[in-house]
């Protein structure tokens, strides 16, 4: 019986049992859901196939009914194609499928959410673009894929994944840690630069309001989606090369907690500050009417 309640029992049941970061998520899930491990694997994998046919599916010609979103993939997939981006062929190849993934969703097309539809395109994002560019095979990804998701488990049990209870910080402050733990693994770090990764970017995402204009999940949701990608992957880099978070990975999920639970209501998806009460947002709810 494998269970867990925080980042800290992960590595012990790692250390303790011989087991891999992946591996002890794949057994917790069996457990927890009472099926095959086998089971829980191709579960998996339809999630991350999932995540593949949204990006493969993206129409750049899509808007969303507000007109506030569709059309920034391909403006990014043009951008990168005339070779100007200067943030290198993989990190460029990350911003634009956060975009697409993040506008599929707007415009109604089926993704994942992971952890939350807000959130979609942060671990899509970085996962679809190591693949493409490092051949991955799928069943490496989908381990990955365990990673990330043991890592959005703990913080849904002692936190928040949702930004009407804590603020974008639990959605697109999550999908990052998630995704840079996830990269990690991928790199070939061990348990212990997973977890370091995940807090590094994710403390680094504290504080995020939830301000959407008009109530809905595109602006500025779509592009906080790049910055959750490339958080991400520059704190998994930093992890990779023995940079420590001062901060343990749990006190900083707690953290999130604290923070999300003293941030106004006005700042947690009810469109009643922030950037959701600007003369631009009036300007768009009043199209809207």
């Amino acid at each position: 019986m494998i269970v867990y309640h925080s980042i800290k029992d992960i590595i012990e049941i790692c250390n303790s049992e011989n087991m891999e970061f992946w591996e002890v998520i794949l057994k917790a899930d069996s457990f927890e859901r009472n099926v095959p491990e086998e089971e829980s694997f191709r579960t998996m994998a339809g999630m991350f196939d999932a995540m593949k046919n949204a990006d493969r599916g993206y129409d750049g010609n899509l808007r969303s009914a507000s007109g506030m979103a569709g059309g920034d993939g391909a403006k990014m997939q043009e951008y990168n194609q005339s070779g100007k981006n200067i943030c290198g062929d993989f990190m460029a190849l990350v911003m634009e499928k956060a975009l697409k993934t993040s506008e599929s969703n707007a415009c109604m097309k089926r993704i994942v959410a992971a952890p939350t539809a807000g959130s979609c395109g942060v671990i899509p994002a970085v996962f679809l673009s190591y693949q493409e560019k490092y051949n991955v095979p799928d069943d490496t990804m989908i381990k990955a894929m365990f990673v990330a998701a043991g890592i959005g488990a703990v913080i849904t049990e002692n936190a928040y994944i949702a930004g009407a209870s804590g603020g974008c910080q639990a959605e697109i402050g999550s999908s990052s840690a998630m995704a840079s733990a996830g990269l990690v693994y991928l790199q070939g770090g061990d348990a212990e630069h997973i977890a370091n990764a995940a807090a590094l970017a994710l403390k680094n995402m504290l504080g995020l309001t939830c301000d959407p204009v008009c109530g809905l999940v595109e602006v500025p949701c779509i592009k906080r989606n790049v910055i959750g990608a490339v958080n991400a992957i520059s704190y998994a880099q930093l992890s990779m090369a023995g940079i420590m978070s001062a901060i343990k990975p749990d006190e900083v999920i707690d953290s999130m907690r604290r923070i999300g639970d003293v941030l106004p209501a006005c700042l947690k998806e009810t469109s009643q500050g922030g950037l959701a009460v600007t003369e631009s947002a009036m300007a768009v709810a009043k199209r809207l009417k």
